[in-house]
């Protein structure tokens, strides 16, 4: 089968819109570097596909993330499609004045729901995290730039464990006061659960912040990631993360497996009737190529199956 049969569920959105991660959060921990050439083409070739939100790269330190080196030369050498939204994510001002300087409209900044994580990812308390994003985030929307918040350990935390819901909400709401637009809820080593999910998004709703802000990264670590999103989309979201064939992880958490699929998302959001903008096959063929230009194969369900799919030399008996 080329797609799923489409049977629409009740209490679903229309539309979602995919917040495409694979160039910079599906990239950023592969070993060997991917030339610059291949990233460009990975981004033109998203966009083809339908992909309308695509985060492109980082302006973070090259000696903390080598992959990302060449953020500016890949900037230069990308195509923009009219419509297309390219973010990249800013570490802190430095990473800002290199964003201001090439002319991005979108950036990101990256938080943390708890204290170790801040302080392994970030080199600073959570406290103090928050106050370097504060004018990150104050300078960015003088210039007229969107800034969107991700929140990583909503779920758990390798370190600390179960992480209360009442602090991943006062943390969240925290960013969200800074001045950012959206806040994606990070289930960075993808041991969320879809009860866990409808109790966040619900605690959020609680405390003044409804879904219309929020959005979804999960990681499929435990096999979780779809399910934990059918539950987010019912809690209101219409905004969820994904990564081309399912690259990706975090170089800060070793316990933290690839990005959902983008691919698995679309079929599932096909068969519940839910429109994306997304042509899956287009799509299946750009994670097939940028699998054979990192040597080895893709992670995503849908993405093994379309690909191995042949046609009967006959009808079956």
């Amino acid at each position: 089968m080329r797609a799923p049969m489409e049977i629409p569920a009740e209490g679903l959105p229309d539309r979602v819109t995919i917040y495409e991660v694979g160039p910079r959060d599906g990239l950023q921990n592969e070993s060997v570097i991917v030339p610059v050439e291949t990233k460009a083409r990975l981004v033109s070739r998203l966009a083809a596909a339908g992909l309308t939100t695509i985060e492109t790269t980082s302006f973070v330190h090259p000696k903390w993330v080598p992959q990302l080196a060449d953020a500016e030369e890949l900037l230069e050498r990308m195509e923009r499609v009219p419509g297309v939204r390219y973010p990249v994510l800013v570490p802190n001002e430095r990473g800002l004045d290199r964003a201001l300087e090439r002319g991005v409209t979108e950036i990101a900044i990256f938080g943390s729901a708890t204290e170790t994580f801040a302080r392994r990812n970030l080199n600073r308390g959570l406290d103090a995290s928050i106050e370097m994003f504060a004018p990150v985030v104050a300078r960015a929307t003088a210039a007229g730039m969107r800034v969107r918040a991700y929140l990583s350990m909503c779920f758990g935390d390798p370190w600390e464990g179960p992480v209360p819901v009442e602090q991943v909400v006062r943390t969240g709401r925290r960013l969200l006061d800074l001045g950012c637009a959206e806040l994606s809820l990070g289930d960075t080593i993808g041991v969320g659960t879809p009860g866990h999910v409808t109790a966040l998004i619900g605690a959020f709703a609680a405390a003044g912040t409804g879904p219309g802000r929020l959005a979804v990264h999960f990681h499929d670590t435990y096999g979780q990631a779809l399910a934990n999103t059918l539950a987010a989309l019912r809690a209101g979201v219409t905004v969820v993360d994904a990564s081309a064939g399912g690259i990706g992880g975090c170089p800060y958490a070793r316990s933290a497996t690839g990005n959902l699929a983008t691919e698995d998302l679309v079929w599932m959001l096909t068969g519940l009737g839910v429109r994306t903008g997304v042509d899956l096959e287009s799509l299946v063929a750009t994670s097939a190529w940028l699998a054979g230009e990192l040597g080895r194969p893709s992670p995503s369900r849908v993405v093994q199956a379309m690909s191995s799919e042949q046609e009967p030399d006959h009808a079956p008996a």
